[in-house]
């Protein structure tokens, strides 16, 4: 689809200085999919803050020792 936006000259330069005037349309495209992957992770880090109580688990008395059970119960887990 085309798409008509507009750019101050500044960061067109940049985007030519890094890429080139042929690859313009490829950069812009790159860097918006990196965007809105980014923007998509980090929806689903702030939704998911405070979702854990921050005591009750089984891990609170002692992590290490709750992880290695947790390692070594995996069969599918290799090292």
């Amino acid at each position: 689809m085309r798409l008509r936006i507009t750019l101050d000259d500044e960061l067109v330069s940049a985007i030519d200085h890094r890429v080139g005037r042929q690859k313009r349309n490829a950069f812009i495209a790159l860097v918006t999919r990196r965007a809105i992957a980014n923007e998509r992770s980090w929806a689903g880090i702030l939704a998911s803050l405070g979702k854990v109580d921050g005591t009750g688990h089984d891990w609170d008395k002692d992590p290490a020792a709750w992880v290695r059970t947790q390692r070594r119960g995996d069969s599918g887990r290799v090292g």
